[in-house]
């Protein structure tokens, strides 16, 4: 690897406050889509979603360390414009939930071969040059594609509805964690296994909060959902931004003192 290349790692370290924080960005990307598509313009909304991906993602790729607000302000725009993006899909091209997780899942693979042949690793923990900071978005973004589409088929295809699909989607979520204690599961592996199941588990619970009763939800609103979750977001990100606790050492002294 070209040392010239590389960068300060631009991640967080893997916490609970990591999964914590990626699940109410999935929850949130999924609410606030929905609420974006059925309230204007679907084209419109797309646009905004669009515009609000390039925007945090030239942000992220600028700054030459990990940001708290930053990163995770990427997060929250792949997570709503990748639910556009499966839900278009769905809705506007007539694709299946099955097809349309197939193609995402097949694209994902590639994106993962591609990233190991030439980086010979896909750990989160190398993400310390620009062509891998690539790979890294460019997964994060197939993987909030192919859960979105995931969920949806798991909640209208299989019939489980929002509160059973979120109920089984925690338990698979839990599978690589409790994988990697007893059996000693590859630690890669156990991550975007895990990462790629937080993005339909957090829908799903956001489709149950929000949606109305007919459609077995407790009908508090897309909108209201969306916005108790971006509240809970921002305070959350705010609390690691000062205090830096998901900051690894090695990259601790290049972060300043909160404030």
């Amino acid at each position: 690897m070209d040392r010239t290349s590389q960068i300060a790692r631009k991640v967080p370290a893997i916490t609970a406050h990591f999964w914590a924080v990626k699940m109410l960005t999935t929850a949130m990307g999924e609410a606030l889509s929905d609420y974006l598509v059925h309230t204007i313009d679907p084209y419109i909304a797309v646009a905004i979603g669009g515009v609000g991906i390039a925007v945090s993602l030239a942000l992220q790729f600028f700054v030459r360390r990990y940001i708290a607000p930053v990163y995770w302000f990427a997060v929250a725009m792949v997570a709503v414009f990748g639910t556009m993006c499966a839900d278009a899909a769905h809705i506007e091209l007539k694709i299946p939930y099955a097809a349309s997780a197939t193609i995402c899942a097949t694209g994902l693979t590639a994106i993962f071969i591609v990233w190991y042949l030439s980086e010979r690793t896909l750990s989160i923990h190398s993400i310390n040059t620009r062509r891998r900071e690539m790979f890294y978005w460019a997964a994060v973004l197939a993987t909030f594609a192919m859960g979105t589409a995931v969920g949806d088929m798991s909640a209208y295809t299989l019939h489980l509805g929002w509160l059973k699909s979120g109920l089984m989607f925690t338990v698979i979520f839990a599978i690589p964690m409790v994988a990697r204690r007893l059996f000693g599961l590859h630690e890669v592996f156990a991550f975007w296994f895990a990462y790629i199941i937080t993005r339909p588990l957090g829908a799903s619970y956001a489709d149950w909060l929000g949606v109305p009763q007919s459609l077995g939800g407790l009908n508090y609103g897309r909108g209201t959902v969306a916005v108790g979750l971006t509240l809970a977001i921002i305070a959350w990100v705010a609390y690691l931004w000062a205090t830096k606790v998901d900051v690894e050492p090695a990259d601790a002294h290049l972060a300043p003192a909160a404030g």
